[in-house]
C-alpha cells in the first residue's frame, strides 16, 4: 500500500496514540488531531480534510509510522488515502512523436475534451457559479440552496449571495451567475435586492462583458406586474454586456416544476462555459450526458431522477460482534472472516450473517435511517444502515476489522437489541407536548397562522436535528451511572421547548423545574462526549451548555454543583491559583467536613495512594499538618496553574460574569 495523503475524520478523542507513533505528522491539540504543515504538500495545518498529499520524501521515509499510528487509533478516524495511479508514468509509456502535423488549436482542444476529457473540463479551472437571490418570504433562497447543491453534478462550485450587501461590480469578474428574484406588492424589488438595484440600475454598474447568465424569476399571476423584478434583472444585465445562455423562466406560486425544468437547462449550459470563460456551446449534450450516465447504470427514481448504482470491490472483514443469551445469562464475542462487498452496510453486514451463519443472531432491522437501528461500531454510535464497510479504515493488509456492541446505557434484551422502555419513561416524564400561549399571528389564505422569526425557527429545529433519540442519549457518559438522569435527548427537546417563542410562561416555569432538578442537566458531568460523536451536531452540546449555565445562574449557584463551579473559578480567577481546601471547604461545609469523618470517604483519600500508585505524601505538608497532603487529601496552599489562560477562557464560556 502506497500511501498518498492522510487525514483526520471526525471523533478524535485526542488520545494522544498518533502522536507517539509518529510524532513528526500528528500533532494533538484540545479538541482533535492535525497534519503538521512540514509534511504536506500544501503546508496546511489542520485535519486535512481536503486530502492535501504528503510530501515525497515523508511517504518513503514514514510509511510504517504512519500505518501504525492508524492501527494505534483506538476510535479509527485517521484515515489513509493511497497513491493513484501516475499519470506522468503513462505518458512516458507513450511517447510522443517528434514531429506532429499541424492541427487547428481550437480542433485539437475538442478533441481533447469530447468523451473521456470532459470530466477534466468539469473539474480544471475555475469551476466557480455564482447564485444571487432576491427574497421577501424566502422561496427564492430556497431554491438558491437547491441549485446550489445540484451544481455539484455538473463539476460546479455554487456559492448562494444575498443580494443585500453584495458587491455588484464585483460581477465584472465572474463567469457564471444565476439570478433567482421574487417580485414583491406591485412589482417591487423584495427587500433585501433593492438596494443592489439601485446600484445596478445607476451609472456606477461596472460592465459585465464575459459574464454568462440566466434568471428565474418568481412571481403571482394574479398581480398585474407579473415577475416583474426578474424581468428587471434580466434586462439590465444583458443592458451591461452579459451574455444569456438560458432565457429567463417565469414561476408562478406553484414553481418547483418550471423551476426544475429551467436548472436542468441551466446547469449543463453554465457548466459548458470552460475555465477560460469560454462558452463551449458543443459541449452542452456531451455533459447533460455524462452528468444523467447517458440513461445506463442507474435506476428512475419516482422523483424523475436518476439513481446512481454505487457498487465496490469486495474486501476482507473481520467482524465481531458482542452476544448476549438472556436464557443463561452469558456473554461473549463472536468473530467471523468473510469477503463482503465494500458498499454493503452494516446493516447488510449483519442481515448476510443471520441469514447465512447464525440464525439467532439479534438485532434490530429496519430501513437504513431507521433510528431504532442505532448500535456501536468501533466505538462510534451510528444508524448501521447508513454505515458502510469501506468508510472504515482498512489495517495494513487490506482488511477491515468491525467490532459491533449495544448501545451503552440501555438494558440488553438479546446481542445487540436493547431496550428503549427506559427511555421512554423519561421522555413521558418530561411532558413533551407543547402547551402553547396566546399570540400574535398573521390571516393567510389557509386561515389564521401564527408566525415565528426564520432565525428562531432555524435554531429550535437544529438542537432537535439529531439522527436518533436512543443513538443521542447514549453518547452520554453519565447515562449508564445514573439511572435517574434524563439524558441528553430528552434534555436538548425540552430545552428547545423552553425557547420556543409559542410556549406558554407557565409551562416554561414547568420545564425549568425540570431542567434543573437533581436528575436534570445537573446530573450531566461532561458535554465532550456529546459533541465528539459525529452523529450529533454541535447545535445539541450547545444547546446543553445554555441549559447548564442557565439552571446554575437561576439557581445562584447553590448547592454542590454550583458551588463547586463558583469558588473553583474564584480561586484561579482571583490569584491564577487553585485552592483546593477553599473548594473542599465551601462545597460541603462544616457538617459535610465532619460526615467523611465517620462515612469512609476522609479515610479512602488519605489511603487513596494504596490503589493509585500515588505519591504517599504530597510535599512537606503531610508531614507537617496531617491529613492534608496525604494520599489524595487536597492540600493547605495554594498550587500554581501552568495556563491559567486556558483555565479562565473554559469558564468565561460557562458563565461570563466571572
Amino acid at each position: 500500500m502506497t500511501i498518498f495523503s492522510v487525514y483526520i475524520d471526525d471523533g478524535c478523542i485526542t488520545c494522544d496514540a498518533c502522536e507517539e507513533a509518529a510524532p513528526d505528522v500528528f500533532e494533538v491539540t484540545d479538541d482533535t488531531c492535525f497534519i503538521k504543515p512540514a509534511v504536506r504538500v500544501d503546508g496546511g495545518f489542520d485535519r486535512n480534510t481536503g486530502q492535501s498529499g504528503l510530501k515525497p520524501e515523508i511517504v518513503s521515509a514514514m510509511s510504517d509510522d504512519i500505518l501504525d499510528a492508524a492501527e494505534a487509533c483506538p476510535v479509527d478516524v485517521i484515515i489513509l488515502v493511497e497513491d493513484p495511479p501516475s499519470e506522468a508514468a503513462e505518458a512516458e509509456e507513450a511517447p510522443v512523436p517528434e514531429t506532429l502535423e499541424a492541427v487547428p488549436e481550437e480542433a485539437a482542444v475538442e478533441d481533447v475534451e469530447v468523451g473521456e476529457g470532459i470530466e477534466q473540463m468539469l473539474t480544471v479551472g475555475d469551476r466557480s457559479l455564482d447564485i444571487l437571490f432576491g427574497s421577501q418570504s424566502g422561496n427564492s433562497e430556497d431554491l438558491s440552496a437547491k441549485l446550489a447543491k445540484q451544481a455539484k453534478g455538473y463539476g460546479l462550485e455554487g456559492t448562494v449571495h444575498d443580494m443585500d450587501g453584495f458587491d455588484f461590480n464585483s460581477l465584472s469578474g465572474k463567469k457564471r451567475v444565476l439570478i433567482v428574484c421574487s417580485t414583491w406588492g406591485e412589482g417591487e424589488m423584495p427587500d433585501n435586492a433593492e438596494e443592489l438595484w439601485q446600484f445596478a440600475s445607476s451609472d456606477a454598474a461596472a460592465r459585465l462583458d464575459g459574464v454568462h447568465f440566466s434568471v428565474c424569476a418568481l412571481g403571482d399571476t394574479s398581480y398585474e406586474f407579473y415577475c416583474e423584478s426578474g424581468k428587471d434583472w434580466d434586462r439590465r444585465l444583458e443592458q451591461l454586456g452579459a451574455t444569456r445562455l438560458v432565457d429567463r423562466v417565469d414561476c408562478d406560486v406553484d414553481y418547483d416544476s418550471p423551476a426544475a425544468a429551467w436548472a436542468l437547462e441551466a446547469l449543463p449550459t453554465l457548466a459548458a462555459v470552460d475555465g477560460t470563460g469560454k462558452f463551449r456551446e458543443d459541449m452542452v449534450d456531451p455533459i447533460k450526458d455524462h452528468v444523467s450516465g447517458d440513461g445506463s447504470g442507474g435506476a428512475e427514481g419516482e422523483d424523475g431522477f436518476t439513481l446512481p448504482t454505487l457498487l465496490a470491490a469486495p474486501m476482507q472483514a473481520e467482524i465481531t460482534i458482542f452476544r448476549y443469551d438472556p436464557v443463561a445469562a452469558c456473554t461473549g464475542r463472536d468473530t467471523w472472516m468473510c469477503a463482503l462487498p465494500g458498499h454493503m452496510s452494516i446493516l447488510g453486514a449483519l442481515r448476510t450473517l443471520k441469514d447465512s451463519q447464525d440464525g439467532s443472531l439479534s438485532f434490530r432491522d429496519g430501513a437504513c435511517d431507521d433510528p431504532n437501528t442505532a448500535i456501536t461500531v468501533n466505538g462510534r454510535l451510528v444508524l448501521p444502515g447508513l454505515a458502510r464497510l469501506d468508510s472504515f479504515p482498512p489495517t495494513r493488509d487490506g482488511a477491515v476489522r468491525i467490532r459491533i456492541e449495544p448501545l451503552p446505557g440501555f438494558d440488553i434484551v438479546r446481542d445487540l437489541v436493547i431496550d428503549p422502555w427506559s427511555l421512554e419513561r423519561k421522555r413521558e416524564s418530561s411532558k413533551p407536548w407543547m402547551v402553547a400561549a396566546t399570540r400574535e399571528g398573521a390571516s393567510t389564505p389557509q386561515g389564521p397562522m401564527g408566525t415565528m422569526d426564520p432565525a428562531a425557527a432555524s435554531h429550535l429545529h437544529s438542537v432537535t436535528d439529531y439522527q436518533s433519540q436512543p443513538l443521542l442519549h447514549a453518547s452520554s457518559d453519565a447515562v449508564p451511572h445514573a439511572n435517574g438522569y434524563l439524558g441528553p435527548a430528552v434534555l436538548a427537546s425540552a430545552w428547545a421547548r423552553r425557547n420556543d417563542p409559542r410556549t406558554s410562561p407557565h409551562r416554561r416555569s414547568e420545564i425549568d423545574e425540570l431542567v434543573g432538578s437533581g436528575n436534570g442537566i445537573k446530573a450531566e458531568t461532561d458535554l465532550a462526549p456529546i459533541r465528539r460523536q459525529a452523529s450529533n451536531v454541535r447545535t445539541i452540546s450547545d444547546a446543553l451548555l445554555e441549559a447548564k449555565t442557565a439552571t446554575l445562574t437561576r439557581d445562584a449557584y447553590n448547592g454542590r454543583h454550583g458551588k463547586h463551579v463558583w469558588w473553583y473559578t474564584w480561586t484561579v480567577k482571583s490569584s491564577g491559583r487553585v485552592n483546593d481546601t477553599v473548594i473542599y471547604r465551601q462545597v460541603l461545609g462544616p457538617a459535610g467536613l465532619l460526615g467523611n469523618l465517620f462515612s469512609g470517604v476522609t479515610a479512602r483519600m488519605v489511603l487513596g495512594f494504596t490503589r493509585t500508585g500515588g505519591n504517599m505524601f504530597n510535599g512537606m505538608l503531610g508531614m507537617v499538618a496531617p491529613p492534608a497532603g496525604i494520599g489524595k487529601m487536597p492540600q493547605q496552599f495554594n498550587s500554581s496553574v501552568d495556563n491559567h489562560h486556558e483555565v479562565v477562557a473554559i469558564f468565561n464560556e460557562l458563565d461570563g460574569r466571572f
